[in-house]
């Protein structure tokens, strides 16, 4: 089963219904999501893994915002997370750098979400491989993820 498969499975077992879209091309980071959709870059919600104390901590945020580990995000979790490894994102939320997905994570995770992508109708994420996107607004993303919003760019 690949990464996309495996995240349409998960989106069935809680209810949601993506519909997402292909691009042969690659939309591994998120200017090439951007290029291939036809939007600006900060409409893309890109999901950045850490290493945490007790799970994978993934940050979604706003393809135009870097995530401020040091002071911003310590301050959020209490610690530093640390920066996770390709193997480390693959076990911890069963998909490839360039594809994970803002949930349906194969493991438990602890979910922030950019405060930034609230300003956008639509906002769009992984779906589970690096040339798979989907469409969302981010009051859905918020809700469906779990995530906490926060200020966590640089």
């Amino acid at each position: 089963m690949d990464g996309h498969e495996l995240w349409t499975s998960k989106c069935l077992e809680i209810g949601f219904s993506p519909k997402p879209r292909l691009y042969e091309e690659g939309t591994r980071t998120s200017q090439d999501a951007a290029d291939q959709l036809g939007c600006e870059v900060s409409h893309i919600a890109k999901s950045i893994v850490f290493q945490g104390e007790s799970c994978a901590v993934v940050v979604i945020t706003s393809g135009s915002n870097r995530v401020d580990r040091k002071r911003k995000l310590k301050r959020i979790l209490g610690y530093k997370p640390g920066m996770a490894t390709p193997e480390y994102v693959l076990s911890s939320t069963g998909y490839m750098v360039g594809g994970v997905p803002p949930f349906g994570h194969t493991e438990e995770t602890e979910i922030l979400m950019d405060e930034d992508l609230l300003k956008f109708e639509t906002v769009w994420g992984a779906g589970g491989t690096s040339q798979t996107v989907f469409p969302i607004s981010p009051e859905d993303l918020m809700k469906i993820s779990g995530a906490r919003i926060a200020d966590v760019k640089q």
